[in-house]
């Protein structure tokens, strides 16, 4: 009997079930004969994770959602995240977001081995990087250039997750002619998402110009009166607009994740 990855002992019949091709397998035995359906449910409960001590890695995000697990990295040690992505890398992961991380932590991930491409506007890197088919069309709109760090992390994001972006940056209100000289990319996008600090009123004119979802994005950008990004963010959720929903401050990877799963839907039309 081997040691499991899952703590105790586990014989052949609990190995991992991690990918959509390893479930088409598993159904592949039952129906030759050569594996019983209640192995093949002892194998499923067992949900595939790495157990680091300061870490458990989710190997099944990808089959219950689709994308595998990002990481967060503000406020985790660089040696945590090299512990982390080490595992993932050794289990087949590819094109892993690590979010919010400095070039310091960067340089240490790759020092350590870690394939990684970092953009430092956003401070946001994609681990074991591999070029991949991209479909639809998402618009990233961004109010003002103090902007663009919320934006890219929410273009690449969408990127990574196998999506075609078209990047519309320094497009605010207070030169409405230049988010207007752009209408019909706008109008063919399939998901748009609309990041804006100061008052934040760049999502409710988009919303009230297209047919597609828009998922706004208040920045911490502008003076005191704007509270750190409350003031874009509470003229959001108040859109007169319809169609346009909201997360957090400054949450691009959020704002592009979402877009990614409306882009990818398959058409009503």
């Amino acid at each position: 009997m081997a040691q499991g990855r899952f703590g105790g002992e586990e014989d052949e019949t609990m190995s991992k079930i991690g990918t959509k091709a390893d479930i088409l397998e598993l159904l592949r035995e039952i129906e030759a004969g050569t594996l019983t359906p209640e192995k093949a449910m002892d194998r499923l409960q067992t949900l595939p994770f790495s157990d680091l001590g300061y870490a458990k890695i989710d190997y099944h995000r990808t089959i219950r959602q689709g994308a595998g697990e990002a990481i967060y990295g503000q406020g985790k040690a660089p040696e945590h995240i090299l512990g982390i992505l080490s595992d993932m890398r050794s289990n087949g992961s590819e094109n892993v977001l690590v979010t919010r991380i400095d070039q310091r932590t960067a340089d240490h991930l790759a020092e350590n081995g870690i394939p990684l491409d970092y953009h430092p506007i956003p401070r946001l890197g994609i681990a074991m990087p591999k070029e991949q088919r991209r479909v639809g069309s998402i618009v990233v709109a961004g109010a003002g250039t103090s902007d663009m760090a919320v934006c890219e992390e929410a273009a690449l994001t969408a990127e990574t997750l196998g999506n075609n972006v078209t990047r519309l940056y320094d497009v605010g209100v207070a030169g409405l002619h230049r988010l207007l000289s752009h209408h019909e990319t706008l109008i063919n996008a399939r998901a748009i998402v609309a990041v804006a600090g100061m008052e934040g009123a760049l999502a409710s004119v988009i919303g009230g110009l297209v047919s597609c979802p828009v998922i706004a994005v208040p920045t911490s950008i502008g003076y005191g009166a704007s509270f750190d990004g409350l003031s874009a963010l509470l003229t959001m959720i108040n859109s007169c607009a319809n169609g346009v929903s909201v997360v957090n401050i400054d949450n691009g990877f959020g704002a592009g994740f979402l877009a990614g799963r409306i882009n990818q839907m398959e058409s009503i039309k």
